[in-house]
């Protein structure tokens, strides 16, 4: 679910228009020097976005002012898309697809509808945020935390691991949002890292103990409210209320699980190029820029503040580092979504 308030930085919107650095390197600053406008092409992509609206816009809107290739924005939901392009297939009008999860990207991915990405593409993005199979990379990352009420649960009272929240002694203290494609990405990789059987126990015991909410910032403001001790939502939630002044998150804080727990999952936004699409080679180009140095500076100096994960880019310094959070290895094209769906459906979540 997206937040519903994530607008880009000003900073974010110049460089539209602006030639811009080929990194984030760590010397003294530097500054783009503007360039003339990019000729105007009669080509035009279709992006079917399912990131942030503002985020795909960004992009979109950037890569426009350097190539002068118009970019059509689509948005919807993840699984909205990628339903829709299976359904599409060889016929589909996009271009370009790009989500907040990758479940939906290994959805597509498995019904072969996406063209192998650009070796040099897939060389600017470390291969733990692409897909196995080469046809995805990464272009954006976002942090599994548990939110809680600091005053309600005491460092000593809280969950040492994501599985611990299936337990009785749990029932009724945490929020979760199953209806949004972030939770069903959560149990994906709950279900990857744990196996079926553990992964559908934990998923009973889940039905049983959590309160139902419609999206992230609702948990975390019902937790903030103290009207629940705790939630499981995305990091970025929480990062984007404090920068806002911390009206709904001043009474929680974030609970990071590491130590490579299932509740450490560090879910991927993809992006790919469709087999179907008839600019080939400028949606390829336009993926390259989402994922190398210029699309990645974009979204880390943005208010999305979520990890930019490809181009040499360091994520937005407000955030913990990737390198702390001690993530689980997985294969991201083994996310499988419609499973997850059905396994939801099936406990009665869904």
């Amino acid at each position: 679910m997206r937040p519903a308030r994530r607008h880009l930085i000003a900073a974010a919107a110049a460089v539209a228009a602006l030639s811009l650095t080929a990194g984030c390197g760590g010397g003294g600053s530097t500054t783009a020097a503007p360039s003339a406008a990019a000729p105007a092409s009669d080509t035009a992509l279709v992006l079917y976005n399912a990131q942030h609206e503002e985020v795909g816009q960004a992009w979109a809107d950037a890569f426009t002012a350097k190539t002068g290739v118009k970019v059509e924005v689509r948005n919807g939901s993840d699984f909205e898309l990628a339903n829709q392009i299976v359904a599409e297939g060889a016929a589909s009008p996009a271009d370009v697809f790009i989500t907040e999860n990758s479940p939906a990207m290994s959805l597509v991915s498995s019904k072969d509808l996406f063209a192998p990405v650009d070796a040099a593409t897939k060389a600017q993005v470390p291969a733990q945020y692409s897909s196995s199979k080469g046809d995805w990379v990464g272009v954006a990352a976002r942090s599994t935390v548990f939110v809680y009420n600091s005053t309600t649960l005491t460092d000593a009272q809280l969950p040492a691991s994501i599985m611990d929240l299936a337990k009785p002694e749990w029932k009724d203290k945490f929020g979760i949002s199953p209806s949004g494609a972030d939770f069903q990405a959560i149990v994906s990789a709950v279900y990857l890292t744990q196996g079926d059987a553990a992964g559908a126990a934990w998923l009973q015991g889940i039905k049983d103990n959590a309160k139902i909410y419609r999206g992230n910032s609702t948990i975390m403001k019902a937790a903030n409210a103290g009207e629940v001790p705790g939630g499981v939502i995305y990091h970025y939630y929480w990062y984007g209320d404090q920068a806002d002044g911390g009206a709904n998150s001043a009474a929680t804080q974030l609970r990071y699980f590491g130590n490579q727990d299932p509740g450490a999952f560090l879910s991927v936004s993809g992006g790919g190029v469709l087999k179907a699409s008839e600019h080939a080679a400028e949606a390829q180009q336009f993926l390259a820029f989402m994922s190398g140095p210029e699309g990645q500076k974009i979204l880390s100096d943005s208010t999305a503040l979520e990890y930019s994960v490809g181009g040499g880019v360091a994520p937005n310094p407000k955030l913990k580092p990737l390198a702390e959070l001690d993530a689980p290895a997985v294969d991201l094209n083994a996310l499988n979504g419609p499973k997850v769906v059905a396994e939801m459906q099936r406990v009665g979540l869904l």
